[in-house]
């Protein structure tokens, strides 16, 4: 399996854009040998700075799973309606116009590397619900309208962020699991798309929504119960005020160890939970399985970088022979 890293947030380029240093930074990531894959961030275009950059910079022989989640959230803080389960008209074409041009990227990826390159694409039930109205019907709505476009092989996934919970505050608030795994299941009996849909579970997420570390892996079994868990995507979260923040979506590492000596102290997220994780998800048919973190500082070289994505991946790799 395809095992994949999310590059873009450990990236030295986060606050701005240094294509000389990506371009370094691209090059150290092609020496990672448990790296098979990136998790790429879509934006509204195939790169959010430079088509042509990324399709010189990336290794030929990777495979990519797109998530839609950046481009979401950059939406969203100019339209607060914007969404796929958006009950607002306007909000919710504007969402599906999005995953248009996602349509097209993909399309230029597969046609820039002569194969299907990209296996799956990850939507978000957005919008937040604090700040706009959204339903399952409209989701499902949406969604039809997706499924009835060619994906160029492209499986169509939807990714579960926290959602809305009263006294809580959310980073995302979008629509709940329960709700989300209703909708594809309905959808899966009904239209029978030649790709089920499934659901990735992010786990630091999960647990931010969940305010437990065992959140996670709740989401893991209710999604694989319903034979709809697709992914699985390792990423931090915790509740003290370190550098990532407490309770910030902001992908901490995992926690060090003797065994990890690049990871956060204070992260949820342990070599323990993610091999309890992997466990889990034996027996499921996964399309995405990977990681996701954030460096801190900021001004972290690119040594260090690399350093930490090494010392994550091998995390994944010790342990994925328990799926």
């Amino acid at each position: 399996m395809t095992l994949l890293l999310g590059a873009y947030a450990a990236s030295p380029n986060v606050t701005g854009w240094d294509p000389t240093l990506e371009t370094a930074y691209y090059q150290q990531l092609k020496t990672l040998p448990q790296l098979s894959g990136l998790e790429h961030p879509f934006t509204g275009n195939l790169h959010p700075h430079d088509d042509s950059w990324f399709l010189a910079n990336i290794d030929p022989a990777w495979n990519y799973v797109f998530t839609t989640i950046p481009g979401v959230m950059n939406a969203l803080a100019q339209n607060p309606r914007f969404g796929l389960a958006s009950t607002d008209q306007v909000g919710r074409q504007a969402a599906i116009d999005f995953m248009q041009l996602a349509n097209q990227a993909i399309a230029k990826l597969n046609q820039h590397l002569g194969r299907q390159a990209v296996s799956a694409i990850m939507l978000h039930s957005a919008p937040a619900r604090q700040h706009a109205s959204s339903s399952e019907q409209a989701f499902q709505a949406s969604l039809t309208t997706l499924l009835s476009w060619d994906w160029h092989g492209a499986s169509v996934l939807l990714e579960h962020c926290d959602a809305l919970l009263p006294g809580q505050k959310p980073s995302k608030g979008f629509l709940s699991l329960e709700q989300e795994l209703s909708v594809l299941a309905d959808l899966n009996q009904t239209l029978k798309p030649e790709r089920p849909l499934g659901v990735v579970i992010n786990w630091g997420r999960s647990v931010l929504e969940t305010r437990t570390p065992d959140g996670a892996l709740a989401h893991l079994q209710a999604a694989k119960a319903q034979g709809l868990l697709k992914g699985l995507m390792f990423s931090g979260i915790s509740d003290k005020a370190n550098a990532y923040g407490a309770w910030q979506d902001s992908h901490q590492p995992a926690q060090s160890s003797e065994l990890v000596p690049f990871g956060e102290p204070g992260s949820w997220l342990t070599e323990e939970a993610i091999q309890q994780c992997l466990f889990a998800c034996a027996g499921a048919d996964l399309t995405v399985l990977g990681l996701k973190i954030g460096i801190r500082p900021l001004t972290a070289s690119l040594a260090e970088r690399i350093n930490y994505l090494r010392a994550q991946l091998a995390i994944l790799v010790r342990h994925r022979v328990s799926m």
